[in-house]
């Protein structure tokens, strides 16, 4: 970016944040990260640290302040959630010069970029589990969380296999024949054991607003304490989804020997802040989260993204780090099945 151009983008923020906010703005930063917005951190005049993300011009605003009331519902239950700040009409989303803006306090800490360590994890259980339990009083939001791993066809995954292969050669990925591997390597898992895996899931599932992006990438620590959620999704889903998708964390899971124990701890930590989620829920969260990632293709191919580089490589690296992950709970989800199950029959138990 030349100079003009960061001049005329801080001029930009500066009058935004003043006209719709009454904030006066002493630095801009702009922060390389984010497909949907662009991100800036703001000092203001008065010493406070802002986060400001700006929403292109055919954004959804309905669902976008519907994520930022979540965020606030959530932080006004005294969960970690950074302050969303209103507008000089009320509004968490404000629209001026041709975009969509939101404002938050800048929370303390920074992403994780390390596998879980089992303090983290115990922590990030215990968060998750609040958030559901404040959660499960929420309106339904209107987004739904697809279910592919629960209802899709094996056939339909195989051919979007063949897609992303496809896609691959054209875009030249730098190591194609790898990828070839890995993709004929997840049509094997999908044909041996999506039925069987399925076969052992609740017939019903508890339904609920949740953040629907509970990652590792959209949660501050410092630490091992957990100091922001940001970036809610907010959607309706299965509580046993968001927790197995979090407790089993591919980069834990391919990068750490403690991953089982990360898991189990997590998963008793989440029981004892929401202890009304059936006990088959809180069991199935293991299939789910291996049937979730067999049926995920994200990260196999990037350049459609459009991501910086340190963002892109993040991602590719997320992709062989699920692949690993794949394997190792194949061995061993029948296993923390039983030992979840004989843990958890009642909130406090130890794994």
């Amino acid at each position: 970016m030349s100079e003009m151009e960061t001049d005329w983008n801080e001029e930009l923020v500066a009058d935004v944040l003043a006209d719709q906010y009454g904030i006066a703005v002493e630095t801009v930063e702009m922060v390389p990260m984010g497909t949907d917005t662009i991100n800036r951190r703001v000092l203001t005049t008065d010493g406070r640290r802002l986060f400001v993300k700006e929403y292109g011009a055919t954004v959804d605003l309905t669902a976008v302040r519907a994520t930022w009331d979540m965020a606030e519902y959530c932080r006004a239950a005294q969960l970690p959630v950074p302050r969303v700040w209103p507008d000089q009409d009320g509004s968490f989303v404000a629209v001026a010069e041709g975009s969509a803006w939101a404002v938050v306090d800048e929370a303390p800490g920074r992403v994780a970029t390390s596998a879980m360590t089992v303090a983290r994890a115990e922590q990030i259980g215990m968060v998750l589990g609040r958030m559901h339990r404040v959660l499960a009083a929420y309106p339904l939001p209107r987004l739904r969380q697809h279910t592919r791993w629960r209802t899709g066809s094996v056939e339909d995954a195989m051919v979007k296999a063949g897609a992303v292969l496809a896609a691959a050669k054209r875009q030249q990925h730098p190591d194609v024949v790898l990828l070839s591997h890995e993709l004929n390597q997840r049509c094997d898992d999908l044909r041996a054991h999506v039925d069987g895996l399925r076969a052992g899931l609740p017939e019903e599932f508890v339904e609920q607003a949740v953040h629907a992006d509970f990652t590792r990438t959209n949660m501050l620590v410092l630490a091992d304490v957990v100091t922001g959620v940001i970036d809610f999704r907010g959607a309706r889903a299965f509580p046993a989804w968001e927790l197995g998708r979090a407790a089993f964390d591919p980069r834990t899971v391919a990068t750490s020997d403690q991953w089982a124990d990360c898991a189990l701890v997590m998963i008793q930590a989440y029981r004892s802040e929401n202890p009304t989620l059936p006990l088959a829920d809180v069991v199935a969260c293991v299939r789910v989260a291996l049937l979730y990632m067999l049926f995920s293709f994200y990260g196999a191919v990037t350049s459609e993204y459009c991501l910086p580089a340190e963002a892109e490589a993040d991602l590719q690296r997320h992709w062989h780090e699920r692949q690993t992950s794949i394997r190792r709970l194949l061995d061993r989800f029948a296993d923390l099945e039983d030992v979840l199950r004989s843990t958890t029959e009642r909130p406090g138990g130890r794994p």
